[in-house]
């Protein structure tokens, strides 16, 4: 399955949750921890602690869609601080979700001639 995030602002929670977490507390977390409205229509991306599950989170005009993912080889680069986390662009989200560590990518190289 395929998601368009286009035009869709995505949040990632760094660190881990416990994925045995209800739906309903994880939505508190995306309230009281990350301090956003689950009900924007954005996406929320939660992990767990061996990095082998995803699981992401919207709302879609009357509820909310909730999907997992396991991977079964490797595991997803996650940032563990909010200082990791930075804003990522679409293309960048579709190669995270591919397994492509966005995270820890060098700083662009200018070279001045």
């Amino acid at each position: 399955m395929t998601f368009d995030f286009s035009n869709t602002r995505i949040f990632i929670k760094p660190g881990f949750i416990d994925f045995r977490t209800s739906k309903d507390r994880i939505i508190m977390t995306i309230e009281n921890v990350m301090k956003q409205d689950p009900t924007s229509g954005a996406v929320f991306l939660f992990c767990n602690s061996c990095r082998m599950h995803l699981k992401l989170v919207w709302w879609d005009k009357n509820g909310f869609w909730v999907a997992d993912k396991k991977l079964e080889k490797g595991r997803w680069p996650w940032p563990e601080t909010q200082k990791e986390v930075q804003a990522l662009s679409q293309m960048e989200v579709s190669l995270f979700l591919s397994g492509v560590d966005v995270f820890h990518r060098h700083e662009e190289i200018i070279i001045k001639k």
